[in-house]
Order: C-alpha cells, then sequence, then structure tokens
C-alpha cells in the first residue's frame, strides 16, 4: 500500500470515527444517543449474519456493504466506551495489531510454521496463555453462541486432545474403554465425586 493509499484510507476511518461522535453528539440522533452495549448487541449479531449471506451470494458489492456495517458496528461500541472513558477506537485499533503480530510468529517473528493446522495450533496456543486459560481444553469457547456454533467449537477442541472419530464404531470403542475404567475405579475403591454402589 503506498503512502497516499494510507492516507486516504485513514482519513476515510478518521471521518466514519467523526461522524459516529456527531452522532452521538449534542445536535445528533436521538435513537443513536440513548443506544448501549446491550442494546446494540443484536444488531451486532444481525450485520454478522448479513455479511455471511453476502459471501453466500458471492454479491461483491453487497458483501462491502455489510462489511461496512460490521465495521460500523465497532465504531459505535468504541464511540461509547470513549464517552464512558473506557476505552477508545485507537485501544480496540492497538489490540487488534498487537493480537496479530502476537500470533502469527511465522510472519512478524522467528518461528516456522509451514501448515494452516500448524498456523491454528500455535494461534490457539497463544491465546490461551494470552488469556491466561491454563490449559482449560474449553476456555475461550463463548457461552453466548449460537447452540451449533458452539458445539461445532467444542467438538473442535475435543479433535484437538484426540476425541475425533471417523466412524460410529470408533465411538463406541472408547464408550466401552471409559466405562471398563469406570468399573475399573469402582472395584478398586478409588475415590470418585460418583457413588460407584447402586
Amino acid at each position: 500500500m503506498s503512502k497516499e493509499d494510507a492516507t486516504r484510507l485513514g482519513e476515510k476511518f478518521v471521518e466514519l470515527v467523526r461522524l459516529m461522535a456527531e452522532l452521538r453528539g449534542p445536535a445528533g440522533c436521538p435513537w443513536d444517543k440513548e443506544q448501549t452495549h446491550q442494546s446494540l448487541k443484536k444488531y451486532a449479531i444481525e450485520e454478522a449474519y448479513e455479511l455471511c449471506e453476502a459471501i453466500d451470494q458471492g454479491e461483491k458489492q453487497k458483501i462491502a456493504e455489510e462489511l461496512g456495517d460490521v465495521l460500523l458496528q465497532v465504531v459505535f461500541h468504541a464511540q461509547m466506551a470513549s464517552e464512558a472513558g473506557a476505552f477508545t477506537v485507537k485501544d480496540v485499533l492497538d489490540s487488534i495489531n498487537t493480537k496479530l503480530v502476537s500470533r502469527h510468529p511465522h510472519v512478524f517473528g522467528g518461528e516456522r510454521l509451514e501448515t494452516a493446522e500448524e498456523v491454528l495450533r500455535t494461534w490457539e496456543i497463544n491465546k490461551a496463555k494470552e488469556k491466561g486459560e491454563n490449559g482449560s481444553l474449553m476456555g475461550g469457547v463463548p457461552k453466548s453462541l449460537p447452540a451449533l456454533l458452539r458445539a461445532r467449537r467444542v467438538q473442535q477442541r475435543a479433535a484437538q486432545v484426540g476425541f475425533d472419530w471417523k466412524h460410529v464404531g470408533e465411538v463406541i470403542e472408547k464408550i466401552e474403554e471409559e466405562l471398563q475404567e469406570f468399573r475399573a475405579a469402582c472395584r478398586d475403591g478409588s475415590s470418585s465425586p460418583v457413588s460407584c454402589h447402586s
């Protein structure tokens, strides 16, 4: 990207931030001024789904329009946070820029990663470290995800530690193995939060 293109891009972004501040300002829009992070949650979700639909339809102009709507949500939330003294749009940009660099050590550091799978694994490891998840397998899977998407994320995490089978017979074998271990623990009198006596 040339310096001139970067300058024009920066000016467009600053214009969006200024417009949002004006919409929330004293002479701004009554609807925009009464919004909160909570009231805007549904719009963030709707805009994300509308973007997904535009991508599925493959309409480039529609994708650009929907990306603008998603970006507006980011700027809207950042403006409200700025008004409350919590953080600014600059903090949002600093956060994502730092994250992109730290999660891509193969691009911005000396690490060598050859495959998309290695990149994804490294991303998840670095994400867990940054969030202090201390090895929690399901840490970071948002509870507010739609049920099917959350189930997919949980399955992806479980697959990372070997809980992923191609055939139902393999699942049955694993269940039988775990059941045998449970029965053995009951026979041995191993301590368990579940009573082994019926």
